[in-house]
């Protein structure tokens, strides 16, 4: 069955393409305050080593935006401004060669003031992001809404599209993002609906490493099964190097993002033989560690109801019996292989494969 994906214009962020069929990016956001050069591309570089296509800064203060040149020349992905409040930041983030500036249409200002942004950028050309976000809507639009709907959000976005328009500013990327899962779905069904701009995917304010990957993923996920999405960013209160680490996970779950390891485990019942889940475990750390580009399915099964079946669907397997297990490739018994054996085993499977 052929995956949809919804059809949109192409943006450049550096050598990373949004948009028009291009690999959905995984993006993320410094936790390091911008004027700690050293610290920030520090940051930056391990969040590019963890998988990290794009990287934003914050950039609340003057000495921030001062920072950004050298802050670029030391990035090993393309560095995103994220501006709040004063647009001349972003003029200076421009001047400074960042790869795409956000602003927010709730805080950046006067038209005129937004105006000038665009047309720097156009003439650098890099693209823009509108990033409307629920907690900080227009007054105007909050009041005649009174809470963050999904139309309040498409309104925002819509009303800063038009002055893009008014300055022939196409290299755009818009982003609506809600706190509530549900309206998060919602606003970004009404933008793919009604715009052919590339759409940048996040939940807001989703909360910890443990309930904000749930409520992205749920989020984030459910747009991205319906082809809606052009690149994707997992907010949490956690360390940053988790977005990346989750928003290639939803990615793989989906068999969207780049090649890799998919494990296939059973879930906790009385039927499984043997210290399944330490394997488990101990597969995916190994994995992970290991950086596999192979893009590969492997099962590991610790039944006789399920584990036949699913070891033989993958493109490799084990289905565990009782101290042993039988190891899968394409669908054939390999081999028998002792259970204390059996993570050496799978992890030289792959690496044979």
């Amino acid at each position: 069955m052929e995956r949809p994906r919804r059809i949109s214009r192409q943006v450049h962020v550096g050598d990373v393409i949004i948009g028009g069929g291009a690999p959905i990016s995984v993006q993320s956001m410094t936790t390091s305050k911008t004027h700690d050069v050293e610290a920030t591309v520090t940051e930056i570089n391990r969040l590019a080593d963890a998988g990290a296509d794009i990287v934003r800064v914050a950039v609340p203060r003057p000495e921030d935006a001062d920072a950004l040149p050298e802050v670029v020349s030391g990035a090993k992905v393309p560095v995103v401004a994220d501006i709040h409040f004063n647009h001349k930041y972003a003029l200076q983030a421009i001047e400074a060669g960042v790869a795409k500036v956000r602003i927010n249409p709730g805080n950046i200002g006067k038209p005129e003031w937004e105006a000038e942004v665009l047309t720097a950028a156009k003439a650098a050309g890099l693209p823009i992001r509108i990033g409307v976000n629920s907690g900080s809507l227009e007054k105007d639009i909050l009041d005649k809404y009174g809470y963050p709907q999904p139309e309040a959000l498409y309104e925002s976005a819509m009303r800063h599209l038009e002055i893009c328009a008014s300055c022939d500013f196409e290299d755009v990327v818009i982003s609506v993002k809600h706190s509530d899962v549900f309206f998060m779905i919602q606003s970004y069904k009404l933008l793919a609906e009604r715009t052919d701009f590339p759409l940048h995917l996040g939940v807001t304010e989703s909360g910890s490493k443990d309930t904000g990957t749930i409520k992205s993923s749920i989020g984030i996920g459910a747009l991205l099964a319906e082809g809606i999405g052009d690149t994707i960013r997992v907010s949490l209160a956690a360390d940053s190097e988790h977005e990346v680490d989750a928003g290639h996970q939803i990615l793989k779950s989906l068999r969207l993002g780049r090649p890799g390891v998919n494990i296939i485990a059973c879930p906790t019942c009385g039927r499984l033989t043997g210290d399944l889940f330490s394997i488990v475990e101990e597969v995916e750390a190994a994995v992970k560690a290991r950086k596999f580009d192979k893009d590969l399915n492997v099962a590991l099964m610790g039944c006789a109801v399920n584990g036949p079946g699913e070891a033989a669907g993958a493109d490799l397997g084990i289905s565990l019996g009782r101290g042993r297990a039988h190891l899968f490739k394409k669908g054939k018994i390999i081999s028998t292989i002792p259970e204390e054996d059996i993570v050496p085993a799978i992890l030289k499977a792959i690496e044979d494969y």
